[in-house]
């Protein structure tokens, strides 16, 4: 069974920092590039960071997150991180994990993404 299961969501002050994890199973870890998309109340999913590659290591980030946010994975654990550093307000939202075979779109609403998880709620307040 497929399965990307998100965990490090919570309630953090304006400034703060959070790590979220992603760890996948039932697929080919190596073969898939995965990232990070949050949907806000009211609004639709967007892209924020991914690995646009599953073999070069190659990386996208939302203008509104870069410099801000780190995407790592750890392959001996089929894990992939998101290191958030001076959370705002705006930031709030569900994020949710995904994978693509090979290649993965982030700048958009992740349709192309083939596997998704459940997703962690990240609160920042003011």
């Amino acid at each position: 069974e497929v399965q990307l299961v998100e965990s490090g969501g919570g309630l953090v002050q304006a400034g703060g920092s959070l790590r979220l994890s992603c760890t996948a199973s039932g697929f080919s870890f190596d073969d898939y590039a995965i990232g990070w998309f949050r949907q806000a109340p009211g609004q639709e999913r967007e892209g924020v960071s991914c690995f646009t590659s599953s073999n070069d290591g190659s990386t996208y980030y939302a203008h509104s997150v870069k410099g801000r946010f780190t995407i790592s994975s750890d392959n001996a654990k089929n894990t992939v991180y998101l290191q958030m550093n001076s959370l705002k307000p705006e930031d709030t939202a569900v994020y949710y994990c995904a994978a693509s075979l090979l290649v993965a779109q982030c700048a958009g609403r992740g349709y192309g993404m083939d596997y998704w998880g459940k997703g962690t709620l990240v609160t920042v307040s003011s």
